[in-house]
């Protein structure tokens, strides 16, 4: 068995996480993420396929997960955010081909008006970044994910690469806002970055690892990009190391384990 040990110890920080960790809670937000993403991309392929006379009007788009346990996927104008140019369905297993596609109905529900208006608001300090909180990469994008969870509204910010062969853990952003949609505060979930190979090409990886200072378990945001790349990557679980505990995340049975740091070690090393 070969591990990828990526020794470069990443700050990272979720408020509430490093005094009580809660592995279910991280692992119920990171898949959440991961579903909002997927949707995310199958709903482009499809519309940049099929609506290309549409491209040019488009504001930008968002998904979310319905109280129906429906994915949804939100293409809006230019001229006015609030109106939906394309309304993709997807089911909970995030199926490639959508349950049903409205090009007709163009009014924005009451939540979608604030998925968009917090979205565009993070994505307008991201690039504004005037204090230079924010980092850029070369051969990098960045996804903006708006959520609403218990009356809290955020935006994760994550990097994606743009060339293949590669996984990104690291330079993710947590904003937070308020009531009226109130810009609240910015956080950096991890100080650094990292890339994960998809293969080795001398022997086959079958577990990678990054390092954590201060949060005690892996990060939503760590669960939303394994599994967004494991379909391409050859290993199948991902070990992340805190001052305290060990999180080893099973990315195929979608699982995470947390044990004590000085256990974990007394197992693997002798």
């Amino acid at each position: 068995m070969r591990i990828l040990l990526i020794s470069i110890f990443i700050l990272s920080s979720i408020g509430g996480f490093s005094k009580n960790p809660n592995p279910e809670k991280v692992l119920e937000l990171g898949k959440d993420m991961y579903k909002i993403e997927k949707a995310s991309w199958h709903s482009t392929d499809h519309f940049l396929e099929n609506y290309s006379q549409m491209r040019d009007s488009i504001s930008g788009y968002l998904s979310y997960i319905g109280n129906d346990k429906y994915v949804y996927s939100i293409f809006f104008s230019k001229k006015n955010n609030n109106r939906i140019l394309a309304r993709y369905k997807f089911n909970a297993n995030l199926d490639k081909q959508p349950v049903s596609i409205d090009i007709d109905n163009h009014k924005a529900t009451d939540n979608e008006k604030i998925l968009i208006a917090i979205r565009q608001d993070a994505i307008n300090r991201f690039y504004e970044n005037s204090d230079t909180f924010f980092k850029f990469y070369e051969n990098t994008s960045y996804n903006f994910i708006p959520i609403i969870s218990n009356k809290k509204k955020t935006v994760f910010v994550i990097t994606a690469p743009t060339k293949h062969g590669n996984v990104i853990i690291g330079n993710d952003y947590k904003l937070t806002y308020k009531k009226n949609n109130e810009f609240g505060k910015k956080e950096k979930l991890h100080n650094s970055i990292i890339y994960l190979p998809y293969k080795n090409s001398k022997s086959q990886i079958t577990t990678t690892m990054h390092s954590h200072v201060i949060s005690d378990i892996i990060d939503p945001t760590d669960i939303c990009t394994l599994l967004l790349y494991r379909e391409f990557v050859e290993w199948k679980q991902h070990v992340v190391i805190s001052k305290k505990y060990v999180s080893i995340f099973d990315m195929a049975k979608e699982r995470i384990v947390v044990m004590d740091k000085e256990d974990y070690f007394k197992m693997h090393i002798k």
